[in-house]
């Protein structure tokens, strides 16, 4: 166990990692950052930050010397520089775990290889025949970049001869990978700890609505039956058993009109779905990250509200003129609601499409959450 006083490392300086230094400084640690850019909304809260590419072996090898762990608060980080000094510290998760997450067609594999249930897809490696690969899998069906993809980025849908065109130039010279389009009931996602010790502890499971492939709401509890969550979270569970795992794992999930699951994406960090835990959780999903990753007994995951629906707010709320930002939104829609709880990033550069904060509502029920959240976005 890493006791309170001690330091931890993020690499990262995302919101994830500023929200992960708000939890760890509540229960008494130091937070250390590492971050290319100068100016990053973690760095603003930690105790100290280095800013030096992730490839200096040496400002890096001696930012985990001063920590007693370290984690990520994105897994797009290049792995090959932590594997050659995996023996200077503790890393939680083991690098090995952001190899197979940071890369679809690694991730998917593993997951075939493991038995896991996941989407059908083919390899298309760089500058082979994508359009005999997009009909061995069948149209619909969705093209990705291999490596580093998130909030949409790097895929296609293809759905008619036009697409497939398109997709071919597009990809040209990139290695693809090829998913079978799912026709599913709704997306779910399951946030799942594992301590020092093998101990699970799964947040009750989210509903994810997105709108141009960035999360919009997540809705808990889930619209589904107890069944659906409990298959749901057996499987995130199993999922991160077998990855040996120790920090926090989001398990992204479709529903098929079949009641099938299955495994969409991993993600080993606290997550956009889980920013809910925050207001309506008696342990946050980044409070159990911080024990996990210090070695700390997992934490209570029992909700305090009936219903609770969390609202990513993007750049596109700002006020825009000709492509220039002239102003922020009025909160006031917002902080008039003794309900709602509003949570901003620090981020300098609002851009449309950026994600600069969130607020989360709590409601009586799931429908009565989600259409105050509905009427609130609308507001602001």
């Amino acid at each position: 166990m890493i006791p309170p006083g001690k330091t931890l490392g993020v690499l990262g300086g995302g919101q994830l990692g500023r929200m992960f230094a708000h939890a760890a400084e509540r229960l008494g640690y130091h937070i250390h950052i590492y971050e290319p850019s100068l100016e990053s909304p973690a760095a603003e809260v930690s105790a100290h930050a280095v800013h030096a590419p992730y490839t200096d072996l040496a400002a890096l090898e001696a930012f985990v010397r001063g920590c007693a762990a370290v984690t990520y608060e994105f897994e797009n980080i290049p792995v090959e520089p932590l594997q050659r000094i995996e023996n200077t510290g503790v890393f939680r998760p083991k690098w090995q775990i952001l190899e197979i997450t940071q890369n679809r067609l690694r991730e998917k594999t593993w997951l075939r290889k493991n038995e896991f249930p996941h989407v059908p897809f083919a390899e298309c490696e760089a500058n082979a025949d994508l359009a005999a690969t997009i009909r061995q899998i069948g149209i619909p069906c969705v093209v990705k970049t291999a490596d580093f993809g998130y909030d949409g980025k790097g895929q296609q849908k293809i759905s008619d001869e036009a697409s497939l065109a398109h997709a071919v130039t597009s990809f040209q010279g990139q290695r693809a990978v090829v998913e079978r389009w799912v026709d599913f009931k709704c997306e779910l996602s399951v946030l799942v700890a594992r301590s020092t010790q093998g101990e699970t502890r799964s947040f009750p499971v989210a509903e994810n609505i997105h709108t141009k492939h960035i999360l919009d709401f997540s809705l808990v509890p889930a619209r589904v039956s107890a069944a659906v969550q409990e298959r749901a979270r057996a499987l995130a569970e199993a999922i991160a058993t077998r990855l040996d795992l120790v920090g926090l794992l989001a398990v992204e999930l479709f529903l098929t009109n079949r009641e099938e699951i299955l495994v969409n994406e991993l993600a080993p960090r606290p997550h956009n779905s889980g920013h809910w835990t925050l207001d309506a959780c008696v342990t946050s999903q980044f409070e159990q990250h911080v024990r996990a990753v210090a070695g700390l007994p997992l934490g209570d995951v029992s909700t305090t509200a009936p219903a609770t629906v969390m609202v990513n707010i993007l750049g596109d709320a700002w006020k825009w003129s000709d492509g220039q930002c002239t102003g922020a939104p009025d909160w006031s829609a917002l902080l008039h609601e003794p309900r709602v709880h509003l949570h901003l990033y620090g981020k300098n550069e609002p851009r449309l499409g950026r994600k600069m904060g969130h607020f989360t509502v709590i409601g009586n029920d799931p429908e009565d959450a989600l259409e105050r959240a509905r009427r609130l976005k609308t507001a602001l």
